[in-house]
């Protein structure tokens, strides 16, 4: 163990620095109704259409930006099942400098529900949660004024 006994030798050499100097994360998602995700995603989350992707004429993938977050989105083939589960056990996590209540607020007026309020976080944020049409988590936070 380490000195900080509540964290493993493992974990306390990875909090050193590392090769991978990470810039952004994106994410792919695969979804059960497309057309709904990306109107969802557009409409109530406030994305844009990066690019779509189509294979023999339909529509497949749909790349989306929401300034430097990055989601793509694409249609599932239903090959392991339509009524399997998605998005559990991990969050996907945005943050903004924006203002997270008038965001809560606009995806309240166009239809969005939030899994909770706008709330200050003892770790210095201000988040709110939602989930998609399909189950993934979103947190949105922005930090905290000093």
């Amino acid at each position: 163990m380490s000195t900080n006994s509540s964290v493993p030798d493992s974990a306390a050499k990875h909090a050193e620095p590392v090769l991978l100097r990470g810039r952004a994360l994106s994410v792919s998602l695969t979804v059960k109704d497309l057309p709904k995700s990306l109107a969802w995603y557009c409409d109530v989350m406030g994305f844009t259409i990066d690019r779509k992707m189509e294979r023999e004429g339909k529509l497949r993938a749909v790349a989306l930006k929401a300034g430097d977050v990055q989601i793509s989105i694409n249609q599932d083939d239903g090959a392991k099942g339509w009524d399997r589960v998605k998005g559990e056990g991990f969050s996907l996590r945005i943050t903004t400098d924006q203002s997270v209540d008038e965001i809560a607020k606009r995806i309240k007026e166009l239809g969005g529900t939030l899994d909770s309020e706008p709330a200050d976080m003892p770790w210095g944020v201000r988040m709110f949660r939602l989930r998609d049409p399909d189950g993934f988590k979103f947190a949105i936070s922005s930090p905290l004024a000093v």
